[in-house]
């Protein structure tokens, strides 16, 4: 079905991994393709709860765009959506996720992790945004999720040097969620996993709408959002699951009408 990508399903939880090891999982327009088909088709699946994105291989994780295809861009292309859209539509996604760094993460590829919920990444990966080498900026969204992640100095230094950064790096600074070694990324995961599955998923849903709808308004405004959305939740059959679960001490069933 896919060339350069590959996806699995097991229950709530998919996987997307870019396969094209031969250019360390660079970006052409083939691959952008096939990843926005993947990933219109996984956010239809109302029983998903959380979307795993990696790259094949030990090397990289996406190290950017493809570089003789982006050669050959003109002024006007740069105008279109493409992927500053595909990635706004993973950070407003209705599913959790999670970006797994196995490897290089490098302009287009560092704000693919960025525009997810949750980044793992190996302590030896590189991650930065390195385009000005190339005479063009980031333009999918990294100057301003980067510097929102992790402040204007930081950001600043990373963009207009082209500084990389590795994985331990990245943690202490806020633009990685955890770095473990490479052969601790799968237990790592796991444990995201299964702490993500142990909520109720309307919280996920909605606790994940209000941050994200919320960081970019007034704090008024945003506190609205955030009482609105538990308004939804008080009248949820999750919520009278989650509070009797609590009463009675045990663990809460979000999953048995599945």
């Amino acid at each position: 079905m896919f060339q350069h990508i590959k996806v699995e399903r097991n229950k709530y939880v998919a996987t997307i991994m870019i396969d094209r090891q031969e250019v360390r999982n660079a970006l052409n327009k083939k691959t952008i393709e096939e990843l926005q088909k993947a990933l219109y088709e996984l956010e239809q699946d109302e029983h998903l709860r959380i979307i795993v994105i990696t790259g094949a291989g030990s090397k990289a994780f996406v190290a950017g765009a493809d570089i003789t295809e982006l050669h050959e861009r003109t002024m006007l292309e740069a105008l279109m959506p493409g992927l500053q859209k595909m990635y706004q539509e993973i950070e407003q996604s209705n599913k959790v996720t999670i970006a797994v760094i196995n490897g290089h993460a490098l302009g287009g590829g560092c704000e693919l992790a960025l525009a997810c919920d949750i980044r793992i990444a190996s302590t030896q990966a590189k991650i930065g945004l390195p385009e000005l080498n190339l005479g063009i900026i980031p333009g999918a969204g990294g100057t301003q999720r980067l510097t929102r992640m992790i402040g204007k100095g930081r950001a600043l230094e990373m963009i207009l040097t082209g500084k990389l950064v590795d994985g331990a790096e990245a943690e202490r600074i806020g633009l990685v969620t955890k770095a473990v070694d490479v052969s601790e990324l799968k237990s790592e995961l796991d444990g995201f996993i299964n702490s993500l599955l142990s909520k109720g998923p309307l919280a996920l849903k909605l606790a994940k709408m209000v941050v994200n709808q919320g960081q970019d308004t007034d704090f008024h405004t945003a506190s609205m959002l955030e009482k609105f959305a538990q308004t939804i939740l008080f009248s949820s059959e999750e919520k009278h699951e989650g509070t009797k679960a609590f009463l009675e001490k045990r663990k809460p069933n979000y999953y048995k009408e599945l």
